[in-house]
């Protein structure tokens, strides 16, 4: 196989082990028809619904997660954290968790949404008598004739008729006043966090906001009056390349092509470049302090930092197949603990998955509008990892949630574009952002050998000036190193 994804799971095949088709053949013969009916209602916002209606056993579930690439030999979180869901705590071991494990992962790793955990807490917690209340509260918004057979059949209908979603709940609020004033306070305390969540969002990074919509403006009104960060120092700065090849369980080939092409561009650019192979977690953390305590930054004009790595959302794994937050890895450089590169750019790039899901290809019409401001918005999952602190830049190689794609000989595809574009663009005066846009195009354009399979790179800043690379003397490294 050429290709290889960047998720710590990787090396994953369609055709599964013969042990995991039987952990899968044991959980399925010890739930009960209610566990199954709870975790299709769990996986409600993984799964189509015109498919999850046709499930009739525990194995349908299991085989839609597998086809969805949700669930698979080398990575079954899911499965564990649905078992945890609805209780059954005792089938976690089937699977090499404990409740204790699956409980500290969560965070990183969970799926299912807290709207969905919410909504199924309840439907734990309704009684026969209270369900017969809420039937009579709500009998003008059911049908006529229907019958329900549990709480989790009366959600799944207010949903369908779209009297209930994750934005509003209003329709459980009215009843459950008159019912539970505990099932109430169930809701109070979803929407108090989904609140809570978009203020802290809206507190942390006022600037990317402002920064998104002053970039737009700019590019829209053809503005040149934006300050550039000052790149005429006598150095230009540091470059560390982390490159994880080598893990436990899995091999990431390809990856020193990327690290090789990383090496020559950024030299290129000026940079004194540091590279490091193999780094365990707590090697990454250490490196980190380390380069976080140099005083040389102080002559430097901005910082780089590319890592390659295996990844989960949010994350970036050692060699140790131990997770590292990004945003921790980032908190080193801010004006605070780093104050050398106090209001001096520093760049991330991250060539490593943010999740297990596939992208698909989606064929559009070329004349279509495309989508305004407030729905681009809406898709940046990754401020959550930037920190609050201006001057950074956190470009991904793929968006929140999904893989990244690597072949074994010629590198990844994000890697590869991004190097191609800084050796066309920098020479031309275009600015940081202007070049992974079209970093970004590179990539979107590309698709897997079967056809199936897209990838989309992602950047997120909080820079307050253009950053824009002072054009090299010497010819690009494409031209200087045949067969680049």
């Amino acid at each position: 196989m050429m290709w290889q994804r960047d998720c710590c799971s990787s090396n994953m095949e369609d055709d599964v082990s013969l042990k995991f088709h039987q952990q899968l053949l044991l959980i399925s013969e010890n739930l009960v028809t209610e566990d199954v009916e709870a975790l299709k209602f769990l996986c409600t916002d993984l799964l189509h619904l015109r498919k999850l209606e046709g499930v009739k056993s525990a194995l349908d579930i299991f085989k839609l997660l597998m086809a969805q690439e949700y669930l698979n030999a080398e990575d079954t979180f899911l499965l564990a954290e649905l078992l945890y869901r609805i209780k059954c705590h005792s089938l976690l071991e089937k699977l090499g968790y404990t409740k204790e494990k699956v409980q500290e992962r969560l965070h990183e790793k969970g799926r299912v949404s807290p709207y969905r955990q919410m909504l199924y807490e309840l439907s734990e917690n309704i009684t026969n008598e209270m369900l017969k209340e809420i039937i009579f509260l709500l009998q003008n918004h059911l049908p006529k004739r229907w019958i329900t057979l549990s709480a989790l059949d009366l959600l799944i209908l207010l949903e369908k008729q779209g009297l209930l979603t994750k934005d509003n709940v209003q329709i459980l609020e009215d009843v459950c006043v008159t019912v539970s004033p505990d099932l109430l306070e169930t809701i109070k305390c979803y929407k108090k966090a989904k609140d809570n969540k978009a203020a802290n969002f809206t507190q942390a990074f006022p600037e990317l906001n402002l920064e998104l919509r002053g970039e737009f403006s700019n590019v829209e009104n053809g503005s040149k009056n934006m300050t550039s960060y000052k790149m005429d120092g006598p150095h230009r700065g540091f470059c560390l390349i982390i490159n994880n090849v080598n893990f436990n369980s899995s091999q990431r080939k390809g990856s020193c092509k990327d690290a090789e092409q990383l090496e020559r561009v950024f030299t290129w650019l000026g940079l004194d470049v540091r590279t490091y192979t193999d780094l365990t977690s707590g090697d990454i953390r250490s490196l980190m302090q380390t380069w976080q305590d140099l005083q040389d930054h102080e002559d430097r004009n901005c910082f780089v930092c590319c890592i390659l790595s295996h990844g989960e959302s949010g994350a970036i794994y050692g060699t140790d197949e131990k997770l590292v937050l990004i945003r921790t890895l980032m908190s080193h450089f801010t004006a605070s603990q780093c104050p050398q590169l106090a209001a001096k750019p520093k760049l991330f790039f991250i060539q490593a998955c943010q999740g297990n899901k596939i992208q698909r290809p989606v064929y559009v019409d070329t004349g279509a509008q495309t989508s305004d401001l407030s729905s681009m918005q809406d898709s940046f999952p990754l401020f959550e990892s930037i920190p609050e602190e201006a001057d950074f830049l956190l470009s991904m190689a793929t968006v929140d949630g999904y893989v990244s794609f690597r072949h074994i000989e010629e590198g990844s595809w994000y890697i590869q574009a991004l190097c191609s574009k800084l050796q066309l663009l920098v020479p031309r005066g275009e600015d940081i952002l202007s070049i992974l846009t079209q970093v970004n195009e590179d990539v979107a354009r590309r698709v897997s050998p079967s056809g199936t399979k897209k990838q989309m790179p992602q950047p997120a800043y909080t820079f307050r000036k253009k950053f824009i690379f002072p054009i090299p003397t010497a010819p690009p490294p494409s031209e200087q190193h045949q067969g680049f």
